[in-house]
């Protein structure tokens, strides 16, 4: 398998897809791209990016080829099993596809107004009003899973899985833009960042020589 992802400093979705390579234990190569650099535009033309329309991140499995992250999660899932994506029991499965759905399709404000910078940690600031009304979902969706299904695990249902995949990059983004949050998500945004996958994303991150002006900014 070719997983082609983004700058990791940046790309949240190119996160979410890694991860979940990742976490289903298959062998794959990696190709990071660097994103809007001077070749940009002509390397969304070519033949491995026309499935997405030149988008990231994008897995070829031999001439099977998935380009969106949650897909990825669904795709790998049915190679390896789900119960190394999503809990077993039907009641926790179900809410954790509820939750990575709504990970998925939502919290626009959040993503468009606190782009993802792993290198960067900018003074706090308080977020607009649509950005605290969806971090108080955020808030509430990871309190009902932990108090009904975290367990004695330190993630969402337990064991690091694909609601923890979807939620990543939102746990990276309250740490670069210190972010207002419910006293008990310290403890499950830790897990997350020092989960080895993790680790290993962001020391890739810090690696990297490419900078985008447009990410670099704090929040306004």
């Amino acid at each position: 398998m070719k997983l082609i992802i983004g700058n990791k400093a940046y790309s949240s979705w190119s996160l979410r897809g890694w991860l979940a390579c990742k976490l289903s234990g298959l062998a794959f190569e990696e190709v990071v791209v660097p994103l809007y650099d001077n070749e940009w535009d002509k390397r969304r033309e070519g033949d491995e990016f026309a499935p997405s329309s030149g988008k990231v991140p994008i897995l070829w499995d031999g001439d099977a080829v998935v380009w969106d992250s949650l897909a990825i999660v669904d795709y790998l899932a049915d190679k390896v099993g789900r119960d190394v994506f999503w809990p077993s029991d039907d009641a926790p499965r179900a809410m954790a596809r509820s939750m990575a759905a709504e990970m998925h399709s939502s919290f626009a404000a959040l993503r468009r107004k606190h782009s993802m910078n792993i290198r960067q940690v900018f003074p706090a600031k308080r977020p607009d009003d649509d950005v605290l009304a969806e971090l108080a979902r955020i808030m509430e969706l990871w309190a009902q899973a932990r108090a009904r299904f975290g367990g004695e695990g330190d993630f969402l249902f337990g064991a690091f899985g694909a609601a923890d995949i979807m939620f990543a990059p939102v746990v990276t983004r309250i740490v670069t833009y210190q972010l207002p949050i419910a006293r008990f998500a310290a403890g499950y945004m830790d897990a997350v960042l020092h989960h080895r996958f993790m680790q290993d994303w962001i020391a890739g991150a810090q690696e990297e020589e490419w900078v985008i002006e447009q990410y670099e900014q704090p929040a306004r």
